[in-house]
């Protein structure tokens, strides 16, 4: 499968809380690394969703927001991912940041330079990944 997704989870589903509509999905990732997805009850259907299932997490990197510091600060981004930054590749107008995870997952964010500039982004900085249970899609081995 080739899709145009920067961010490409592979992990086993530890947790499934189901609702009316929507279920909460999480994934665990190889190296510890966790994170959410909230999809509908259909789709927990037609996929098949169980606990202990392997799964792909995708997230476009633009769905992907930045913080450095922020301690004592709510979000109610479900995903809240503390990292390092690895690489900034500068552009004319955005940048691609590279942030790894304490468990090894790299994760691929596109933001302005402005934000680069402003966040003082640049390879060793500790900084967090904000993402929306809502913009992680789901996919399962066929």
């Amino acid at each position: 499968m080739k899709i145009s997704a920067r961010n490409v989870f592979e992990g086993r589903i530890t947790a499934i809380v189901d609702g009316a509509v929507n279920a909460e999905v999480d994934i665990t990732m190889a190296g510890g690394d966790r994170i959410v997805a909230v999809v509908t009850e259909g789709s927990v259907r037609s996929l098949n969703l169980a606990i202990g299932k392997p799964v792909m997490a995708i997230v476009k990197a633009p769905w992907v927001m930045l913080m450095v510091g922020g301690e004592g600060v709510g979000f109610s981004a479900r995903n809240q991912l503390a990292g390092t930054v690895e690489s900034v590749d500068k552009g004319a107008v955005n940048s691609e940041i590279g942030l790894r995870l304490s468990g090894g997952t790299l994760i691929h964010a596109i933001v302005t330079n402005e934000a680069v500039l402003e966040l003082g982004l640049r390879p060793g900085v500790q900084a967090s990944a904000l993402i929306k249970a809502s913009h992680v899609i789901l996919g399962v081995p066929a």
